[in-house]
């Protein structure tokens, strides 16, 4: 018996291990797309005031997300190739998004059943879709939401701040966290001048009020 005489054997069954994790990591990435979009459009919807539909979406993206991590289940290579996180952080972003606009409180990793590291990038990336629909709230002059608003992101980064950890371990998160300050720092500053434009205008009809009462 020659020393290379079990090789065709050895070599399919590496041929069939491969093909199966081939076939995981289609299933995976073609699962992970499909969630990233139901998110999207779920963050779309929720920007409308659609809330049902939004729902549907953020229930649809879980949905694919967990048959993406169900075909990576044993394969951690595939698990973490990257693909599955980004699925898991857009639906982070996409319930956490609709949490706050529906005036619910915000679902944590463990009630999304995300990675920890996902759904802290995931959240971060929801103060930028704050800021879009805190200014839809001001261009309506709806001041009180808009406080209520400002309030919840600036939780939010209060508590990114305190995850000190190096990025390797959490996904680059310190780079989120500085995009999320300086959203809220623009925002705020939006808002301020908004308010104090705002008081002007009620001081200048209390004054023209009075001189007409007079």
């Amino acid at each position: 018996m020659g020393y290379g005489d079990h090789l065709p054997e050895v070599g399919a069954l590496a041929h069939a291990r491969l093909e199966a994790r081939h076939e995981a990591r289609e299933a995976a990435l073609t699962a992970s797309r499909a969630s990233i979009r139901a998110s999207a459009n779920a963050i779309r919807a929720a920007h409308r005031g659609e809330n049902d539909t939004a729902g549907e979406g953020v229930e649809e993206a879980g949905a694919h997300l967990r048959i993406a991590i169900e075909a990576t289940d044993g394969l951690p290579m595939i698990r973490w190739a990257g693909f599955v996180h980004d699925a898991e952080k857009e639906y982070a972003e996409a319930s956490c998004t609709l949490a706050v606009l529906s005036g619910k409180p915000l679902p944590g990793p463990d009630d999304l059943g995300v990675d920890v590291t996902a759904w802290l990038n995931g959240v971060a990336e929801t103060v930028g879709e704050l800021r879009r629909y805190l200014l839809d709230q001001l261009r309506h002059g709806r001041m009180e939401r808009c406080e209520e608003l400002l309030a919840t992101m600036d939780d939010i980064y209060s508590m990114l701040v305190t995850i000190d950890f190096p990025d390797g371990i959490t996904s680059g998160l310190r780079r989120s966290t500085d995009v999320a300050r300086s959203i809220l720092e623009r925002t705020r500053g939006d808002f301020t001048t908004a308010h104090l434009q705002e008081r002007l205008r009620e001081a200048l009809d209390a004054h023209r009020s009075d001189l007409l009462d007079s």
